[in-house]
């Protein structure tokens, strides 16, 4: 290549070069859960609605749905000479950043609080995607965004994360460095700064560890107009020219910006040419390995038809996940399942009843069918039941109407649920409400939330619904940890919705009347009050998340109630070679089949402050009614591994205890499960 030719590549647009058969390329496509952006495709949950299915297995399947229907637009998009955005095989996707504090926006893009929850399927997502072929990539994977980001929206582009290097390595760094060991060939760098380095020339980050520890060897690519906020915003350079040229000499390779200033840099004598070379050359080998230089008979999925996407499989697996991801928090008397034959009249109320948006949360594809809560019902009850509706209120608005006066759809919603023989009471948030900055329109501060607690104009609602004296059901649409005070004191029921996927009022409705029976688990702590939590801006993990936090939540993480019940017996902890091994027996003694989160926590004490407790093995398990199901999970010795003050992480001496249970061993999830986990005691040698 000329010097011309590879300055061409350097912006995300990358320019084509005839003369070597090289196409014009685009690095910028989404695919957070499902092909986004780019017309049709299957829409799973969002991510943090596949975080609370704890299945991994599903995560990967979802993969490589991504993939197949990526590739299958790619070819036929390439065919017709379309080489645009959202066309490419390199995903930005997944997101693994750490949901430390339930007020970011964009939380419900991640897969949690629990770097090992993340990790473990941020890893599963890169398997999916990537697949297993020895010589090419099915796609490639770009977790983002490196690092230590999660709020806040409003000044990202110019926010200092200050980070101690003990939380740095225990809690934000680990997932992706799980994403890296499972083979992501491409990884985003964040907007913000590290310690007053931005993110995208941030040498210690992108070199040190990434490159040099981890032994990663893609292409880093910035998030978009990351370069135009190092002279805007974070103001580290003059201009944007310089601005390019200190991105490359810190081992960034793909610069995705608006402005087009390589050409001037390289003018100015700012570029160094041995930082264009490797930056040109690290995009080539992640081209190389999908397959764009050579016969497309030799590459895996290059004939993929488009009659893929939203196939009859991709479909059915899309919904399966968005059963696995729905979470019953509350069921008091056992009002759920609900018995269909008893039944004459239902009410829907809510803001997110018949509502669309809600099932797709952000970034997302356009699914060819959309079932909301208020046709799922209605299809699962068919013509033997009269469904009702009504709004009821907006989300955060007084009225529905503008014109109206404030509360004028309460009257309508208690009517209708005086006439019903249940109220499902469809409340919670929406994407624009929590999310990017600048997509969540209706946020208070940015696509952040200023609150934990569920918007008044909707509190009213549920007060003015329960003195009907109808058994109400509340389900829960959010992204994110919802406190009510009316909910917990006076609701029936409570399902969490997540943003459940093209199709999940369908899987809502199944739930409801107990075609199947709801096993998913919490990703995040739900505290009682946003007073419980720490300044939002304030990156120290003190105080924070199940790992540290040390008041009562309303919901712990990992918590999640089921229509049958479960007994644990003949727990059995080894030590073995390189790690440690799990055995225990779970009886269903419950009166229907169902699934179960094995969950297993480790803590342990030392000179320096530890987490209360890690989760360090799960597996989600169906167990038939009135069967039995040994179970045995592996623990390696990294995951016990602590990390001291300067950010050092090793096996140290001491014992370990182990809770293995669906549940944590804290008293509050002992409570609402009614029951503890088993313990067992390990020694452990270490430095």
């Amino acid at each position: 290549m000329t010097d011309a030719e590879k300055l061409g590549q350097v912006n995300y647009r990358n320019q084509a070069i005839p003369r070597l058969g090289v196409n014009a390329y685009v690095w910028w496509n989404e695919a957070l859960h499902g092909l986004a952006r780019a017309g049709a495709a299957t829409v799973f949950p969002q991510a943090i609605g596949m975080a609370a299915t704890f299945n991994p297995p599903s995560v990967r399947e979802m993969g490589g749905i991504i993939a197949r229907e990526g590739r299958a637009k790619h070819h036929e998009c390439a065919r017709q000479g379309d080489y645009g955005t959202y066309k490419g095989l390199t995903f930005w996707s997944p997101n693994v950043n750490i949901f430390r504090d339930p007020r970011w926006g964009r939380g419900h893009e991640t897969y949690g609080e629990c770097p090992f929850l993340a990790g473990q399927m941020g890893a599963a997502y890169v398997y999916g995607l990537q697949g297993e072929h020895p010589k090419y990539l099915q796609a490639v994977a770009t977790p983002k965004h490196f690092a230590v980001h999660s709020g806040p929206e409003l000044t990202r582009l110019s926010f200092n994360s200050v980070v101690d290097e003990r939380d740095l390595r225990e809690t934000y760094l680990p997932a992706f460095q799980a994403c890296f060991a499972a083979g992501a060939q491409s990884v985003m760098t964040a907007y913000n700064a590290i310690n007053g380095e931005p993110c995208a020339t941030n040498d210690y980050l992108v070199n040190n560890i990434l490159r040099l520890e981890w032994g990663f060897d893609g292409a880093v690519v910035t998030d978009a107009g990351a370069g135009e906020a190092l002279y805007k915003e974070h103001k580290t350079v003059a201009d944007y020219p310089e601005a390019v040229a200190k991105e490359l000499s810190r081992g960034i390779d793909v610069i995705v910006d608006w402005e087009i200033g390589a050409e001037e840099a390289w003018r100015r004598g700012l570029i160094n040419p041995q930082d264009l070379e490797l930056a040109v050359y690290n995009q080539l080998l992640v081209k190389f390995r999908l397959g764009f230089f050579d016969d497309p008979a030799e590459v895996p999925l290059a004939d993929t038809p488009i009659e893929v996407i939203e196939c009859p499989a991709h479909l059915a697996a899309a919904r399966q996940a968005s059963r696995e991801s729905l979470v019953l928090l509350k069921n008091e008397r056992g009002i759920l399942p609900l018995d269909k034959a008893a039944l004459r009249n239902i009410a829907v109320i809510g803001p997110n009843a018949d509502t669309r948006d809600i099932l797709l949360g952000n970034y997302f594809g356009t699914p060819t069918k959309q079932v909301t809560i208020l046709q799922g019902v209605q299809n699962a009850v068919g013509d033997a039941c009269r469904v009702w509706h009504a709004r009821g209120c907006e989300h955060t608005r007084p009225r529905t109407e503008t014109c109206a006066e404030d509360h004028d759809r309460y009257a309508e919603a208690v009517a209708v649920a005086q006439r019903c023989d249940v109220v499902l009471l469809c409340l919670g948030l929406s994407p624009s409400i929590e999310g990017e900055a600048g997509d969540a329109f209706n946020a208070d501060v940015g696509g952040d939330k200023l609150r934990l607690e569920l918007p008044e104009p909707q509190e009213e609602l549920i007060r003015r619904i329960v003195a009907t004296g109808k058994p109400v059901v509340v389900l829960m649409i959010a992204g994110s940890a919802v406190i009510s005070p009316a909910v917990e004191e006076q609701a029936d029921a409570m399902l969490h919705c997540w943003y459940p996927g093209a199709e999940g009022g369908t899987a809502i409705a199944e739930t409801l009347f107990g075609d199947t029976n709801p096993g998913g688990r919490l990703p995040v702590t739900f505290y009682r009050t946003t007073r419980d939590l720490p300044p939002f801006e304030d990156y120290a993990m003190d105080g924070r998340t199940y790992r540290f936090f040390r008041g009562e939540p309303a919901y712990p993480f990992g918590f999640g109630l089921s229509y049958t019940r479960f007994a644990y017996r003949g727990l059995e902890v080894q030590r073995r070679e390189g790690g440690v091994v799990v055995r225990v027996t779970i009886d269903n003694t419950g009166g229907c089949d169902g699934d179960e989160v094995v969950q297993v926590y480790a803590s342990q004490s030392a000179a320096f402050r530890t987490p209360l407790r890690q989760l360090v093995a799960f597996r989600r398990v169906s167990v038939s009614r009135g069967q039995s199901l040994p179970v045995e999970l592996w623990i390696e010795d990294a995951r016990l591994a602590l990390t001291d003050p300067a950010g050092n992480r090793a096996m140290h001496s001491g014992v370990v205890t182990f809770s293995v249970g669906g549940s944590q061993p804290d008293p509050r999830s002992v409570a609402l499960m009614g029951r503890s986990p088993l313990f067992a005691a390990l020694p452990v040698n270490g430095r």
